[in-house]
């Protein structure tokens, strides 16, 4: 049996507004696998990142549990979180605002190393450094370069070297690629895979670029206003998509082929709103699907199939 990671359980992050609360994560549950990437994808708004953040207590929890290697993140000191952070990190999505225009590449990938005193001998964090620059593929002479010297992938590299500089076990990669040109994507993510088979990191992959996470993933869970509404292995999601939500994301996906016949799904009706929510399914209003026991209560997330969960009243009617 594959060792579990990482478990969340109960998540739950709101924020209070002049209009009542804003449920940005709501009541969320996974486990991840040691060596293995978790997608989580969903619509701008629906609280992936925030998921991602509050995992990694940059973000305070309102509730729930975050059980990183046996340990409850959310019920440790500050001191205690600081030495636990070492093992548990973060890409940003924008390369250029995540890194200080003030430091070099040397000083930008020392500083974790430095602050945290893994390294303390000068020679030693130089030689550091340099080995991180290696490893993502940076190259020797670029050490004096400032961020606006740099492309864009160059610039993620040295996010991702900042990242790596901690020995971390598990990453969450928030977007990492979604601010890159095309073809700067493909070798990031490329790296991505590299640095997991090498070094057995364990991701959450954050994106609303389903055609990214299907090749890089190993299970994806789909978010809908702060909720995970399926979670299934990659091929099993894009194979036999069951929740509506999930298929119409899928049917968007573009295809270069001409002469497909996949039809596409245009959601309509209006979006619910994330502050203090009816009890109900969040999705009832856009789903074509949708009956009057759809509005009655929120459905739970269930386990339909071997390692296919779904939140949807109807689910069965639908497969």
């Amino acid at each position: 049996m594959s060792e579990v990671v990482l478990e969340v359980k109960n998540l739950k992050k709101y924020y209070k507004s002049p209009n009542g609360t804003l449920h940005a994560v709501d009541d969320v549950s996974f486990t991840i696998e040691k060596g293995k990437t978790l997608g989580v994808v969903g619509e701008s708004g629906c609280g992936k990142t925030t998921t991602g953040r509050t995992i990694l207590r940059l973000v305070e929890p309102t509730s729930g549990q975050v059980i990183f290697n046996g340990t409850d993140i959310t019920a440790l000191s500050k001191e205690e979180l600081r030495k636990m952070r070492c093992e548990m990190q973060l890409i940003f999505q924008d390369p250029f605002s995540s890194l200080d225009p003030r430091n070099t590449v040397r000083q930008a990938i020392a500083e974790p190393i430095i602050y945290n005193k893994i390294l303390t001998d000068k020679k030693a964090i130089e030689d550091r450094v340099i080995e991180l620059m290696e490893i993502v593929g940076l190259a020797p002479r670029l050490i004096n370069s400032y961020p606006h010297e740099l492309d864009g992938g160059r610039r993620q590299r040295v996010g991702i070297a900042r990242a790596l500089a901690m020995n971390p076990k598990f990453i969450v990669c928030d977007e990492p690629v979604s601010a890159l040109d095309v073809s700067i994507q493909a070798q990031i993510l490329n790296l991505l895979e590299e640095l997991q088979d090498k070094l057995g990191l364990t991701y959450m992959f954050i994106t609303h670029d389903l055609a990214v996470v299907n090749h890089f993933a190993d299970d994806i869970a789909v978010m809908y206003l702060g909720q995970i509404v399926e979670k299934a292995p990659a091929e099993e999601l894009f194979e036999n998509p069951l929740h509506p939500y999930t298929k119409a994301l899928l049917s968007a996906i573009p295809i270069p082929e001409t002469g497909n016949t996949i039809q596409r799904i245009i959601l309509k009706g209006e979006i619910n709103s994330p502050i203090d929510p009816e009890d109900e399914c969040r999705f009832a209003k856009r789903c074509l699907y949708a009956t009057e026991e759809c509005h009655k209560k929120t459905p739970a997330l269930i386990e339909v199939k071997p390692e296919h969960w779904v939140a949807c009243c109807r689910c069965g009617e639908l497969q």
